[in-house]
């Protein structure tokens, strides 16, 4: 106890992958950093970033 075993790992990739990406791309397409993806992996921040970033001024607007 206290570890993690393969298959946690393995659907934490997936999740990544499944979500991660897409939103990597579309925040780079916004002219936001990347690595702000990871948010997803993080409970409850990850739907607080979500609303910052739906609200606040996107660089690539004018």
């Amino acid at each position: 106890m206290g570890s993690f075993s393969i298959w946690h790992w393995l659907v934490l990739i997936i999740y990544f992958v499944i979500f991660g990406v897409p939103t990597w791309r579309i925040l780079t397409r916004t002219g936001h950093s990347g690595w702000w993806s990871f948010l997803l992996l993080v409970p409850l921040v990850n739907i607080i970033a979500f609303w910052i970033f739906s609200y606040k001024r996107w660089p690539n607007v004018k």
